[in-house]
């Protein structure tokens, strides 16, 4: 009887929290956090088809190596085949852990946000990558990417003085530590039913294998 019932907590929990946490050990305390919509809030705006049955949340850092090649390889053959059919939809949460610049770019992209683009200025940081630590981000660079896709230089510039969305990424990358994410990029993969962690750059074939299961 006793086994019977410790083996109906997880299935309880999962019921209420929308995800089987079983598959996310890190998060077993953490039920009440890990529901979908909790996953989702307060990171980039979706990218795809907001009732598209798979999200797909990434953590990144605009100055990580391996989240730089993601955009640059894995991530265009997910858009085609999954973000832009329906099935699946991306969602950006940010991990600094590369120290100040990665925490301003971060800062920068939801500034272009409020213009309504976000994943413009998103991509454009990819684009110009220029490595870990190296100085290629700093309030020039940014000012040019914000010119690049076309956004208006004066609020923008005043979003970043203002250090308006600085303690947002705080606690989305306070967020990641909470639930076990320590590592850039991670992703967590994710139905109604079940929560998918995959560490790092995996090949397509690792994301591909994850979407059939789920």
């Amino acid at each position: 009887m006793i086994k019977l019932f410790l083996l109906t907590i997880p299935i309880v929990i999962g019921i209420v929290a929308g995800i089987f946490l079983a598959v996310y050990p890190e998060s077993e305390n953490n039920s009440e956090t890990l529901t979908a919509s909790k996953l989702i809030e307060n990171g980039s705006p979706i990218l795809g088809d907001s009732k598209a049955p798979i999200t797909v949340l990434e953590w990144g850092d605009y100055q990580c190596t391996f989240c730089y090649k993601f955009h640059q390889n894995t991530l265009d053959s997910i858009n085609e085949d999954f973000i832009k059919t329906g099935k699946v939809k991306l969602v950006f949460k940010d991990f600094p852990l590369n120290g100040p610049d990665s925490l301003l770019a971060a800062e920068a992209a939801y500034c272009a946000q409020d213009q309504e683009k976000y994943w413009q200025y998103h991509d454009e940081l990819y684009k110009n990558w220029g490595g870990e630590r190296t100085g290629w981000v700093t309030r020039e660079s940014l000012d040019r990417f914000a010119i690049s896709v076309d956004l208006e230089l004066e609020s923008f510039n005043i979003c970043l003085d203002e250090h308006k969305y600085q303690n947002q990424v705080i606690a989305l990358h306070e967020f990641g530590k909470e639930i076990g994410i320590d590592a850039t990029p991670s992703f967590l993969v994710f139905n109604d039913e079940k929560i998918i962690k995959i560490r790092g750059n995996q090949p397509l074939e690792v994301f591909l294998k994850t979407f059939d299961e789920l």
